[in-house]
């Protein structure tokens, strides 16, 4: 029903930038919320950041608060995470998800759909 594409990782020093994109496709859909997830090595699945698609409402993880911003463009059912200021920590994959309805936005059982993850990795 629905498809989720994300755009490649990469790898980057610390400090530096990265940014993520992630496309939705599919016959028909809606969209409450769509939020990002990392999951580093040996650590369980956390939420990083959230945006509500009809306001636009943004949500984040006290560990990016101030580095991170996440967007959205409705008219091409995308959504970004633009990362700044790098560190090793959030070297992780990164994984974008789709709630159709009404979920918890960082809540990870809440979502209907998830992409095939992108590796980002942090240098010191």
């Amino acid at each position: 029903q629905v498809q989720l594409v994300e755009s490649r990782g990469g790898l980057v020093q610390a400090g530096g930038s990265l940014r993520l994109s992630c496309a939705a496709s599919g016959r028909t859909f809606s969209i409450y919320t769509m939020g990002w997830f990392r999951q580093a090595p040996g650590k369980e699945r956390e939420f990083v950041a959230a945006v509500r698609w009809s306001g636009g409402n943004t949500y984040y993880a006290d560990s990016v608060k101030g580095r991170f911003t996440i967007s959205r463009d409705s008219a091409k059912n995308t959504m970004y995470l633009q990362m700044n200021s790098l560190k090793p920590d959030d070297t992780a994959e990164y994984y974008c998800a789709l709630d159709q309805e009404y979920g918890l936005f960082s809540k990870r059982s809440d979502y209907d759909y998830w992409g095939q993850g992108t590796q980002v990795t942090v240098s010191s």
